[in-house]
């Protein structure tokens, strides 16, 4: 590694024992708590002077999460912002060196993470001049609210060389099912006034360069596909995309100082993404990186305005390519990598002058560390673990796994296991199924199983995310199908490679992965022991009539488009409604205010059991949604899994052997 990288010290911060859980015990064995905790941080970012960062902590108590505003220089302490009880902070962006824009978050329990609820707030560093800058404040007895927006806003672009102001993309609820138009506002976060600049009919995507001019903006046309109209120069007016610059689809990644250059990932025939250097204005584009068969997951830049020097490739066996072998960011980033081995690293934020860069490293057996790289002192510190009761020596390497489908379809999976002996298998199929995916990354569901003993395979099955459009519309409508063979398939390979007995494996997953826990002993009894559905989908028939996807237009269009419309494959496609086909041990576990698989589903497929005579397991909490948030309720997952898993899954007693 170039000399003015070499790493030279490491350096824990005093504040990183104000995190939750920073202190835990190092000495004890996974627990089900250990895997059940929330991270100790939700989301961060540098100011773009270097001197601070921004952190969104979770409170003890898991009713909000606060902003913490943490100095890199001199003696001052943490500075703890709070917008109000059972307020979450997500998607933390600085408007200028001493000023913050968040989010309002909901919790989404699946991953147990914020998600933004579209309201936008503003503080200083010191919770000074706190402000709503977008959302919707009731009038009281004396005062009008301030704000009446009835609508989604997220920042969309920092206007790097004017400190405090952004821009805005507002898409209002009141206008029928869908928006049928997108506004655009420049907004001082400082005073809060804000200005109109543009409106466009539908919901669109902007995208601006520096001098807060939008140059990109991405809709969908009546079928959903995109739309994408640009501007050549900033003077333009919009015209639609070429098709030679992205046949397809478009996302914009950074534009260079000089507001023409676009770095972007596009699909032309609805292949993976990949990534090119647009010239705006000559209409042309130059291929920087990209592979055939798996899309661009992540693009690496080189500091604050730079040009990206590589690309990240995860939804099969993880791969980086470096753009400019020769550049000093690559040297940094392949010395980071040798200096961390068996992780990945990414720079999710740089400080303006490009001397402080925020490192984060993570694994398939740990959740990631943040640090703090200083390329004039040439020290990395340590900022936080995500999860620090996880030790990366007591977790299982996560192995992809390349195998071909009985239609000849290359897929990817991964196995999670201790060692490469044989163990009882758990199949665990992501949710979705559309756009999703499993990746080789830490994933507590999979080291808590193989913490007891347990391989677990996980499988991209078509209808994945990472592989492409084409890739993801060759899983629609067949959800009880193809998806089931795919999985069902990667099972045999496991089993044939001699990692798991062929009489003991189980089946668990969530919300699509529980539909699949139900469906793939259905169309294969052969393969399972026993089946686990968590917060799943068992009747296509209610899928279309009840849960949040049906309110929007666009949601029930989506629903039909996967779905189909053909009563008798829905009806053979929902466990509920074929619970004769079902005889094997189930664990069912239901949250009682799931909005996006309601509990219905639950219902109706314990009533078709026991209609039957046959029992049932289960576990429902009537104060969860789709997914288990509180870590206690995670933990009594966990619990009950392992002892049903215990049972379910013992060894098949021997045969007599024949008398004489």
């Amino acid at each position: 590694m170039h000399k003015k990288h070499r790493i030279l010290s490491r350096a824990v911060w005093s504040w990183l024992l104000l995190l939750p859980g920073a202190q835990a015990s190092w000495a004890q064995a996974p627990a089900p708590e250990d895997f059940a905790a929330h991270a100790s941080i939700s989301d961060i970012a540098l100011a773009p002077d270097g001197r601070h960062l921004a952190t969104a902590v979770p409170a003890e108590s898991g009713t909000e999460t606060q902003l913490h505003i943490i100095p890199l220089d001199g003696p001052g302490g943490v500075q703890v912002l709070r917008f109000g009880g059972r307020f979450h902070v997500t998607e933390i962006v600085w408007s200028a060196d001493d000023r913050v824009v968040v989010s309002k978050a909901n919790m989404e329990p699946m991953r147990a993470t914020p998600y933004s609820t579209g309201e936008l707030y503003t503080t200083d560093i010191r919770a000074k001049g706190q402000d709503m800058l977008f959302g919707f404040l009731p009038d009281d007895m004396l005062h009008a609210g301030r704000r009446k927006d009835e609508g989604f806003a997220d920042v969309t672009t920092v206007l790097r060389d004017r400190p405090g102001e952004v821009l805005v993309t507002f898409r209002p609820w009141n206008r029928g099912d869908d928006p049928d138009e997108t506004a655009l506002y420049h907004v001082d976060t400082r005073s809060g006034v804000r200005r109109e600049i543009e409106r466009l009919p539908g919901p669109v995507q902007f995208f601006a360069d520096h001098t807060g001019r939008a140059r990109i903006a991405i809709g969908v046309d009546e079928n959903d596909d995109p739309r994408i109209q640009y501007r050549p120069t900033g003077e333009s007016e919009w015209q639609p995309l070429p098709p030679a610059l992205a046949g397809y689809s478009l996302q914009p990644m950074r534009i260079a100082p000089d507001n023409n250059l676009l770095w972007a990932l596009a699909s032309d025939h609805k292949e993976p993404a990949q990534l090119y250097e647009i010239d705006l204005r000559a209409g042309t584009r130059r291929h920087l990186a990209g592979r055939a068969d798996v899309a661009v997951a992540r693009v690496f830049f080189q500091g604050y305005y730079g040009a990206p020097f590589g690309a990240l490739f995860d939804a099969g066996k993880p791969g980086i390519e470096y753009i400019d072998k020769t550049s000093e960011w690559t040297r940094l980033h392949a010395g980071l990598m040798q200096r961390f081995p068996g992780q990945l690293v990414s720079f999710p934020s740089f400080s303006r002058d490009d001397h402080r860069v925020l490192v984060f490293a993570r694994s398939d057996r740990h959740p990631g560390t943040y640090y703090v790289l200083d390329r004039q002192d040439n020290s990395l510190k340590l900022v936080a673990e995500l999860q620090p009761a996880i030790r990366a020596e007591q977790m299982a390497p996560v192995r992809p796994v390349e195998f071909e489908s009985r239609d000849g379809q290359k897929l990817w999976a991964f196995y999670t296991a201790r060692d490469a002996s044989q163990r009882p298998l758990v199949v665990m199929p992501h949710g979705g199924p559309h756009g999703p995916y499993d990746r080789w990354a830490f994933d507590p569901d999979a080291q808590f199983l193989a913490s007891r003993g347990y391989g677990v395979l996980q499988v991209n099955y078509r209808g994945s995310g990472g592989r492409g459009q084409a890739f993801r519309e060759a899983g629609y409508r067949e959800w009880g199908g193809r998806i089931q063979d795919d999985i069902a398939d990667g099972v045999r390979k496991v089993i044939a490679a001699g990692l798991a007995p062929a009489d003991r494996v189980c089946i668990y997953g969530g919300s699509f992965g529980g539909y699949s826990a139900l469906m793939n002993p259905i169309r294969y009894p052969e393969l399972y022991r026993c089946a686990i559905g968590y917060v799943g989908v068992y009747d296509l028939h209610l899928m279309q009539d009840i849960g949040d996807i049906r309110l929007r237009g666009s949601g029930r269009r989506y629903l039909d488009r996967v779905l189909g419309t053909d009563e008798a494959v829905l009806n053979a496609w929902s466990p509920a409604r074929v619970t004769d086909r079902i005889r094997l041990p189930v664990l069912l576990a239901h949250g009682g205010i799931d909005h996006r698989v309601p509990i219905g589903h639950y219902r109706a497929l314990v009533k078709a059991l026991r209609d039957e005579g046959r029992a049932v397991e289960s576990l429902v909490i009537d104060e969860e949604g789709h997914g288990f948030y509180e870590p206690e309720n995670r933990v009594r997952l966990y619990r009950t899994m392992e002892s049903f898993l215990e049972r379910s899954l013992q060894p098949v007693a021997a045969a007599a052997p024949p008398g004489p």
